[in-house]
C-alpha cells in the first residue's frame, strides 16, 4: 500500500510543480464550497470519532482538538479561500544579479515536493495541510490519527473528488488509513519518495518522527507557553489576557500552560484571577507563596513548571524581577509563544531581545500564534526549531529555491 501511495505521489508531483496559478485557485475555491456542501456527510464521520473518543477517555482538550461542528467547517473553507486570494510565491526570482563575467545569477522559488505530514486527532488539519501544499505546488501525504480516521477519511473524499471535477489529479493528496505503529514507522523511511516529513502533534509524536525518520524533518514543537505579569501591568489587561490565553481553547498549542507574577503584584493580582480561573474550572499548580493566594492551588512539582497541560490546568509561580522571569521561561519553554505584560517600554523590549521563542509577545494573548490569525490563511503546523523555518508555517515556508543562471556563451576559464 505504501509503496504505491509513494509512487503515486511522485507522478503527481512534476504535474503539480507546474500547475497555473489560476488553476490552483480555482481548485482551492471548489474545495471550499464542497466542504461546507457535504459538511453533515463530514460531521457524521466526525461523531463516530468523537464517540469513540469518549469511550476511551480522552480529555476534555483532545477531545475539544478532534470536534469538527459547522462553524469549524466554514472556517476549514476560509481558510481555503484565504489561501486562493493570496500571492503564489512559485516562479517569483529575487536576488537578481550580473556578475562581472556577464552571468545573471538569481534564486527562484519552487516546490518542496512531495511533503508528508504525520498527525493527531486534529481533522482540520487536512484540510488546512491540503490547502497550502496545493497551493505551493506540492503532493501532499497524510497520516492521520487513530482517533480522527473516520473525519480524515471523509474530508479527504471531498477534497480529491473536488480536484476530480477540476480536472486536477486526486494523488495531490493522499491518505494512509492505516493507523498501525509498524505503517509509520515505514512511512518514516519513504525517503525515495517524501522530500520532508512534518509531524504534528504531542511531544511523544515529534520525538518518535525525530529519533526514527529517514526523511528530512521540520519540527513542529509542543506548546508550554508562557505569560509575565509584570510590576508593571495592568492588572485588569492581565487577567482578560490569561483567561483567554488559558481557556478560550485549552487543547490547543498557543494556550498558556505557565504565568509568572512578579511578587509586587502578587497579592493585588493572584486572589483576583484564581477566582476568575476557578469560574472556569481551571485547576492551578501553584508554588508556595501562591498557594497561600490561592487556597484551593495545589503545591507545584518540578514536571509543571514545564508541562504542556492541554487541559484546564494552569502552573503560576511568583517571581521576584524581570531578570528571574526571562530566566525561568528560557530554562523550561519550548520555544513556542511567551508573552509579558506591562507598561514599562524598557522591560517590553529587553523580552523580546531575550526569551528564545518563535513567537513573542507584548500585551496580548499567547493564542494568535496561528497562521490564520497572522493572515497566512492557513498553517502547516508551528516550527520550534529554527531551521529551516521558525513560527507559524505559511506558504514560504513550504517552498525551497534554487539558482537560476542566464549566460551569452560564458565558459569558465
Amino acid at each position: 500500500m505504501l509503496e504505491t501511495i509513494g509512487q503515486r505521489a511522485k507522478q503527481a508531483e512534476p504535474v503539480l510543480r507546474t500547475l497555473h496559478t489560476d488553476v490552483k485557485n480555482q481548485a482551492l475555491r471548489q474545495v471550499a464550497e464542497d466542504l461546507v456542501k457535504n459538511q453533515e456527510e463530514i460531521l457524521a464521520a466526525n461523531a463516530i470519532d468523537m464517540k469513540a473518543g469518549k469511550e476511551s477517555g480522552l480529555s476534555e482538550g483532545l477531545l475539544d482538538r478532534l470536534a469538527l461542528n459547522s462553524q469549524r467547517i466554514v472556517a476549514m473553507a476560509e481558510g481555503l479561500c484565504q489561501l486562493a486570494d493570496l500571492d503564489d510565491p512559485i516562479g517569483e526570482v529575487s536576488v537578481m544579479k550580473e556578475r562581472p563575467n556577464g552571468l545573471l545569477i538569481g534564486q527562484k522559488r519552487v516546490p518542496l515536493g512531495v511533503v508528508g505530514i504525520i498527525y493527531e486527532a486534529r481533522p482540520n488539519v487536512t484540510a488546512d495541510a491540503f490547502g497550502l501544499c496545493f497551493k505551493t505546488g506540492n503532493v501532499v501525504i497524510l497520516k492521520g490519527g487513530s482517533y480522527a480516521i473516520h473525519s480524515n477519511l471523509a474530508i479527504v473524499n471531498c477534497i480529491r473528488a473536488s480536484l476530480s471535477r477540476c480536472q486536477v489529479t486526486p494523488d495531490a493528496i493522499q491518505f494512509i488509513d492505516d493507523v498501525s505503529r509498524e505503517v509509520t514507522v515505514q512511512f518514516m523511511k519513504m525517503n525515495q519518495y517524501v522530500d520532508v516529513l512534518i509531524p504534528r502533534g504531542g511531544a511523544g509524536l515529534i520525538q518518535t518522527v525525530v529519533n526514527n525518520s529517514a526523511i528530512p524533518v521540520i519540527e513542529t514543537g509542543t506548546g508550554n507557553c508562557h505569560i509575565y505579569v509584570d510590576e508593571s501591568a495592568d492588572l485588569e489587561m492581565a487577567a482578560a489576557i490569561v483567561i483567554n490565553a488559558k481557556t478560550q481553547r485549552v487543547g490547543v498549542c498557543n494556550a498558556c500552560e505557565s504565568l509568572l507574577v512578579h511578587e509586587k503584584v502578587k497579592n493585588d493580582f493572584l486572589p483576583v484571577l484564581a477566582e476568575s480561573l476557578k469560574e472556569k474550572h481551571v485547576i492551578i499548580h501553584g508554588d508556595s507563596q501562591v498557594c497561600e493566594l490561592a487556597p484551593e492551588a495545589v503545591e507545584a512539582t518540578e514536571e509543571d513548571w514545564g508541562k504542556e497541560y492541554l487541559d484546564y490546568e494552569i502552573s503560576i509561580k511568583v517571581v521576584d524581577s524581570l531578570d528571574e522571569a526571562i530566566e525561568h521561561i528560557n530554562r523550561y519553554n519550548t520555544k513556542h509563544s511567551e508573552a509579558i505584560v506591562t507598561n514599562r517600554y524598557d522591560h517590553a523590549q529587553r523580552f523580546l531581545n531575550e526569551v528564545d521563542a518563535a513567537a513573542v509577545y507584548v500585551n496580548a494573548s499567547t493564542r494568535f500564534t496561528d497562521g490564520f490569525e497572522f493572515g497566512y490563511g492557513a498553517e502547516i503546523g508551528i516550527s520550534t526549531q529554527k531551521l529551516h523555518v521558525r513560527g507559524p508555517m505559511g506558504l514560504q515556508a513550504l517552498t525551497t529555491t534554487k539558482y537560476i543562471i542566464y549566460g551569452n556563451g560564458q565558459i569558465r576559464p
